[in-house]
């Protein structure tokens, strides 16, 4: 059985724009000689600590000792508030027969509560969900993702992976999956769909609505070359 593994923030969750601008908020405090805005959109997708390393690298200012955990909460704060499902999304979800999986950048905590304040808890069920607190060094390395496909007890190639980001795309191509590039987050630029297609995306997916189709071509592809 084929699986189908989902991004959290930015495929599930409308996320993104909420945690940019918090961490527009925090930097351009912490690091005034940066320009966040133009920064940041080299980076999202990454862990929050990956950020705010990358960002620290290019200052000349040093960040609080605590400022992953400060970010981070105030996010999550934030989240609890105005955090919405990505249009489309849930209908998605249900509609899909294949195994499903979550595989995310943020901490289990983060993903546990967006998926449960926006109601695609009890879409998704008793799914299995991975988060980059359960491995050294999470995407773009593809180690998450290859833990996840050891624990479902799948090939990677049997893996089909809905990312919104460069990091997820490059995580997932490494580890052998193939890839679906979503644009369809509030976050998203004119630009990202050529820059995911750029690290391996196989097909772009601008609405939920369109999962459907995509699932089914990449299952008949799949089909045509197995033995």
């Amino acid at each position: 059985m084929r699986t189908l593994i989902f991004d959290c923030d930015g495929v599930l969750v409308d996320s993104e724009a909420l945690a940019e601008g918090t961490l527009v908020e925090y930097l351009s405090r912490w690091l005034p000689d940066l320009n966040i805005d133009q920064e940041l959109g080299q980076a999202l997708g990454m862990t929050t600590a990956a950020i705010l390393a990358h960002l620290e690298a290019l200052s000349a200012h040093t960040l609080p000792s605590d400022a992953t955990e400060q970010v981070d909460t105030a996010i999550e704060a934030r989240l609890a508030q105005e955090l919405k499902a990505i249009d489309g999304a849930d209908k998605a979800v249900r509609g899909i027969t294949l195994e499903k999986a979550v595989v995310s950048n943020s901490r289990r905590s983060r993903v546990l509560a967006s998926l449960a304040s926006t109601g695609l808890a009890d879409a998704f069920g008793e799914v299995p969900i991975f988060t980059a607190d359960q491995v050294a060094h999470p995407k773009p390395d593809p180690a998450l993702y290859r833990l996840a496909a050891s624990h479902l007890g799948q090939m990677p190639r049997d893996c089909l992976v809905v990312e919104d980001s460069v990091a997820g795309v490059t995580a997932a191509r490494a580890a052998g999956m193939c890839v679906i590039g979503f644009v369809g987050a509030s976050h998203v630029d004119v630009d990202q769909a050529a820059r995911l297609t750029q690290v391996g995306a196989w097909r772009i997916l601008e609405h939920m609505h369109g999962l459907e189709a995509l699932v089914n071509e990449w299952q008949a592809k799949a089909s045509s070359f197995s033995p």
